[in-house]
């Protein structure tokens, strides 16, 4: 997902105190609540041992001052019944998903974009979840071992770490193409942390479904996708094989970009006029950080700009509209996939 990394100085007594009062708080935690449980039905389960993105996390006891400091993470601790544990999100590109809303309302934002660190210690965390490297390393919020070091475990979603370079200046690039094993992996890992498997096993199977179900029937060989995140100077397009490549694999279609492994590569209008796509998937955010953000404002931009406004999609206004987190690698992506579906077939581009 292309954003702004503020990088942030950290005040040491403020660090101080905030530890202080942070293990203290911890060495007092257990379950709260009726989805604080951990176990398969709400017994107090053993201590959980992961190995995330080559770290060994130890959770001792389910969380229940979790922070999420990106929308993918949230919506999957929300989407898991975990509302009464989290203390805090950021982060944010679209409104949360629907059926989320009431139990979003519940938490804390600590910030639309990155929070700083003191802000997060503010909170008390326990446990500290994030999609992107990026975050949780530096220029981000903190660097995984700052909050480990106070004793707050974290978590960064294997979608962005395993098959993944990330220690370039850009998005990262894919080593090996995506695939929505993990994201089911990530949904199992956090119902494990916080001690509602079956929770996470259900959801799973909920999206496995979607998936058949939007697919079903579907052709699309032959079919050019373009995906365009943000950014109307130097617009960020999707390579082969991040979330997007998940949606145009399960479709059957191809990627105009599927030549690059980044995930998302800054490309020059003429280029994109060239590879002219048969369907224009753009992103409609209602972030603040790049130009072009909202779909409306990409549209206008593709219609009146003289080198992509004879592009056959644009000429036929063959577009579908997706949330960032639909082009990213979260429970979301499903949702992309549906939507690309429905609009291959609204277009008459597949069967």
């Amino acid at each position: 997902m292309p954003f702004a990394r503020p990088v942030r100085s950290a005040r040491p007594a403020v660090l101080f105190l905030a530890g202080v009062l942070l293990l203290a708080g911890c060495g007092s935690s257990g379950p709260a609540g009726s989805s604080g449980s951990a176990g398969k039905n709400g017994a107090a389960g053993p201590p959980v041992r992961l190995d995330n993105c080559g770290q060994q996390v130890a959770i001792d006891s389910p969380p229940r001052r979790a922070v999420s400091l990106n929308q993918g993470t949230t919506e999957i601790m929300l989407s898991l019944g975990l509302a009464d544990r989290m203390v805090g999100t950021a982060t944010w590109t679209d409104p949360v998903a629907k059926g989320l809303e009431k139990a979003n309302a519940k938490v804390k934002r600590l910030a639309d974009n990155a929070p700083s660190f003191e802000t997060v210690l503010d909170t008390e965390p326990d446990f500290v979840a994030a999609s992107f490297a990026s975050t949780l390393g530096k220029g981000g919020v903190a660097p995984r071992e700052q909050f480990e070091k106070l004793g707050v475990p974290t978590y960064l979603s294997p979608s962005d770490c395993v098959g993944k370079d990330n220690s370039g200046d850009g998005d990262g690039v894919r080593t090996e193409p995506l695939t929505m094993d993990s994201v089911y992996g990530e949904v199992r890992d956090l119902a494990e942390v916080f001690g509602v498997r079956e929770r996470g096993e259900r959801l799973v199977a909920g999206l496995k479904s979607r998936v058949t179900g939007a697919t079903a029937g579907l052709d699309a060989r032959g079919v050019t996708l373009m995906y365009w995140f943000a950014n109307s100077q130097s617009p960020y397009l999707a390579g082969c094989c991040g979330a997007p490549g998940i949606v145009t694999d399960a479709l059957g279609a191809k990627n105009a970009f599927d030549d690059t492994e980044e995930e998302w590569p800054q490309v020059n209008w003429e280029t994109v006029a060239d590879r002219d796509p048969d369907l224009l998937v753009i992103g409609d955010l209602t972030r603040k950080q790049q130009t072009a953000e909202t779909a409306a404002k990409k549209i206008e931009f593709l219609e009146s700009n003289p080198v992509t406004r004879n592009m056959t999609a644009v000429k036929k206004k063959r577009y579908v509209l997706l949330s960032g987190q639909a082009m990213n690698p979260t429970v979301r992506t499903v949702e992309g996939i549906e939507k690309v579906a429905a609009a291959l077939r609204s277009h008459g581009l597949a069967g």
